[in-house]
């Protein structure tokens, strides 16, 4: 076989359809595409079957992945201890079985993996700038599930102050129900980045702190006393026990008050003292002052609460001040204190008026007195 012989020979050896007249074939184009049995009925072969056929399947993939999740659920949960990564496997586990049977559907369309791998590279790579911020939240939520800040159902406090359980996390974003009934959803990259405050992390008990300032005349050792007693009549706080261990510290468990300083208006006490749940942090901190306030009513200890005191000081430069038993009169009577070279006015002590002096009155009266005794001088030497 030579040249166009050799071509066409080589065309009818694959399947090729050679005509009359010519001496060239052209060999038909092999599909990879699906080819239904011969058992097949020809009704059940109508216009765009294949597409059913790859839609069937990757239904009956979903509810294959379904049924596996649910049979794996508890094995899963026994092998893991944190339930975040036991739900993170179940989900891989689904999807894998998912991208299984939209795989074979795409073979029943007659599309090859080489074709999809590369239409799936080529999408990434225009996509790529869209798709960082996706990426890069999967990737922290690898680590959030690895570093383990938290864990469902513990109750975390975000550095604005929001507090809430966790309610979900997956590789992409987390679930936090927040205290007010309302659901806060923040992807991992967001998280990761921001102070978060567990609650519950090792220990659920959660120390609480109250400062007393009680005035310098106060019983000190009864103002302790009483600040103490108030947090330990509260069921919400720990009475007393073992001291709790913090890291290698160990603190006391009964509520305890300590002078914290000396201020200007009284003595600083600070109360140290245990709440039981981190729950309800503000309900216990307002039955522990309620129960305070009620114990210094009933106390017949010198325990009063400080508070800033302001005193009024008049001097030689403060002007005069009238005080009668009417406080109208003294508002009235109550002046300021005179500028350098101003008249100074007298005040009236309410049974006669006198009038203003003015000051170069004033100094010539008190010049008065000199004179007179220099004119007595005299006429005693005559």
């Amino acid at each position: 076989m030579h040249g166009v012989e050799g071509v066409a020979d080589a065309s009818a050896a694959v399947g090729g359809v050679s005509t009359a007249g010519s001496h060239l074939a052209v060999a038909p184009l092999q599909s990879t595409a699906l080819t239904p049995p011969p058992f097949v009925p020809d009704y059940f072969l109508f216009p765009g079957w294949r597409i059913a056929v790859a839609l069937v399947i990757v239904a009956l993939s979903v509810g294959l992945s379904k049924y596996i999740v649910r049979l794996l659920g508890r094995p899963v949960a026994r092998q893991f201890r944190r339930q975040s990564v036991a739900q993170t496997v179940l989900r891989i586990v689904r999807l894998s079985i998912v991208l299984v049977g939209v795989g074979v559907g795409a073979n029943v369309l007659g599309l090859e993996l080489g074709d999809i791998v590369l239409s799936v590279t080529v999408f990434s790579a225009v996509l790529g700038i869209v798709l960082a911020p996706i990426v890069g939240s999967i990737i922290n939520g690898v680590f959030v599930l690895s570093d383990q800040p938290f864990e469902i159902g513990d109750m975390i406090e975000l550095d604005d102050g929001t507090k809430g359980f966790i309610d979900e996390i997956t590789l992409s974003y987390t679930k936090i129900f927040t205290l007010d009934n309302t659901f806060l959803v923040m992807s991992n990259s967001n998280i990761r980045d921001r102070d978060v405050i567990n609650y519950s992390a090792e220990d659920e008990r959660t120390r609480l702190s109250l400062d007393v300032l009680v005035t310098y005349e106060s019983d000190i050792d009864a103002a302790r006393d009483l600040v103490e007693r108030a947090a330990r009549d509260c069921d919400a706080v720990v009475e007393g026990g073992p001291d709790i261990r913090i890291g290698s510290a160990r603190y006391p468990a009964k509520p305890t008050a300590y002078i914290n300083s000396y201020a200007d208006n009284g003595v600083l006490l600070r109360l140290r003292y245990w709440a039981l749940k981190p729950y309800k942090i503000g309900r216990i901190q307002s039955e522990v002052q309620t129960r305070l306030w009620t114990l210094v009513e009933e106390s017949e200890a010198t325990v009063e609460f400080a508070y800033p005191h302001t005193h009024l000081v008049f001097d030689e430069t403060s002007g005069s001040l009238h005080v009668t038993g009417d406080e109208a009169a003294n508002r009235r009577h109550a002046t300021a204190s005179p500028a350098p070279g101003a008249p100074v006015q007298s005040v009236s002590d309410g049974e006669g008026g006198e009038a203003p002096v003015d000051a170069a009155d004033s100094a010539d009266a008190t010049d008065a007195p000199d004179s007179a005794d220099a004119e007595s001088a005299d006429t005693a030497e005559n």
